[in-house]
């Protein structure tokens, strides 16, 4: 039986992104694959599904496609898919794409958030003068000196932050001090975030990058982890302790049962993850959907 602190962290989780490596899913694919979860008993840790801008039009031909028949029997009334798209650098062809998009498919499919990268205060500004308004925005920002300062703008504009948890190179992977850092960092301006890339396991340990059969191996952050250690966050947990959780390897370390998280010997209620969730640690981005399920359910986390 899946428990109410596993349904307080888990629901709504995972944002699909089947488009992007190392699945790299064609659009039909993906737009099927997402389909099916929607219709799976696991629907329930499912968020959004995530397009570039630049292929919403691919997105809207696939959805609406005769040969698609698994995204074409999947008609919910009142429930459009929620979409996030990756906008930039041509930000301004990007917000009129959407606005048209949401014009037309408001009723099937809707943009509701939309994501891009910024490194400098400039850059940021520029992007956020641009989003259309009535978006939610994520912001991935860089792991340096400049976080505090950007963090500072983004909480000014009402959006949010977004942090790179992996890749398929191994340097692209932070290390658990500069993510707890940015968990820290995020808690501290009261600024919610979602990660993106290298969650697809539940707790940290060592697998291959991509699937390829020769592929790199690497040290990959858990999305237990990162999520466990985000509610300590919002609690007001140090950068040092919350490193400490983002190295736990064992998933025995973690509880997640009627009344809560637990790690070792700190806990947060079901009621403060519900919210942790909501107003914080928003979600993770996943090329596969179909992994942290497997994993979550060998582990009994979710049955």
């Amino acid at each position: 039986m899946t428990t109410a602190g596993a349904r307080a962290l888990l629901s709504n989780l995972v944002d699909y992104a089947g488009l992007f490596p190392p699945a790299g899913l064609g659009m039909a694919e993906a737009v099927a694959e997402h389909a099916r979860q929607r219709l799976g008993p696991e629907s329930w840790m499912l968020g959004r599904f995530v397009v570039p801008a630049a292929r919403l039009d691919e997105f809207e031909e696939a959805i609406l496609s005769d040969r698609a028949p698994a995204a074409g029997a999947e008609r919910k009334p009142g429930a459009p898919w929620s979409l996030s798209a990756l906008v930039g650098p041509a930000f301004t062809t990007h917000a009129d794409e959407i606005v048209a998009f949401n014009a037309r498919l408001g009723d099937r499919a809707r943009v509701e958030t939309v994501e891009f990268r910024a490194s400098s205060r400039a850059e940021l500004d520029a992007a956020l003068d641009t989003i259309p308004g009535g978006l939610g925005i994520f912001v991935e920002l860089p792991l340096d000196n400049a976080l505090d300062d950007l963090l500072a703008v983004v909480r000014g504009r009402a959006a949010n932050a977004k942090v790179r948890t992996g890749g398929i190179e191994v340097a692209v992977i932070p290390t658990p001090s500069r993510l707890a850092r940015f968990l820290e960092a995020c808690a501290s301006a009261g600024v919610p975030f979602k990660a993106t890339a290298g969650l697809h396991h539940v707790v940290r340990a060592e697998h291959p990058l991509t699937y390829e059969p020769d592929a790199p191996r690497a040290t990959m952050h858990g999305f237990l982890n990162v999520f466990a250690a985000a509610a300590f966050a919002r609690d007001g947990m140090p950068a040092g302790e919350l490193e400490a959780v983002l190295r736990e390897t064992r998933a025995v370390a973690f509880r997640l049962d009627d009344d809560g998280l637990a790690w070792r010997d700190r806990s947060v209620p079901t009621g403060d993850l519900g919210l942790a969730r909501r107003d914080f640690a928003v979600s993770f981005g996943s090329c596969s959907f179909a992994e942290p399920v497997v994993e979550l359910r060998s582990l009994g986390v979710i049955s």
